[in-house]
């Protein structure tokens, strides 16, 4: 019942229809820069690869932690 609202957005034209070309405009803006120091950090997705190297090299380990929705961080 409470969806009913949405039937009408059916037959209603798509004001947010993208050409394939606006699409690859958007996508390309959207890009992070390459330049971007974050990307110059060896970042490591296991926290056993990250332990080994910190022992190895004798650097600590920064761990960036996060639950819930990645769209809304709680």
């Amino acid at each position: 019942m409470k969806s009913l609202w949405l039937i009408p957005l059916l037959f209603a034209p798509s004001a947010l229809a993208l050409t394939d070309a606006e699409f690859q405009k958007l996508h390309r803006q959207l890009q992070p820069d390459p330049k971007a120091t974050w990307r110059t950090i060896p970042w490591k997705t296991s926290v056993l690869d990250a332990q080994a190297e910190a022992a190895r090299t004798g650097k600590p380990i920064f761990i960036w932690a996060m639950d819930g929705h990645p769209l809304g961080c709680t």
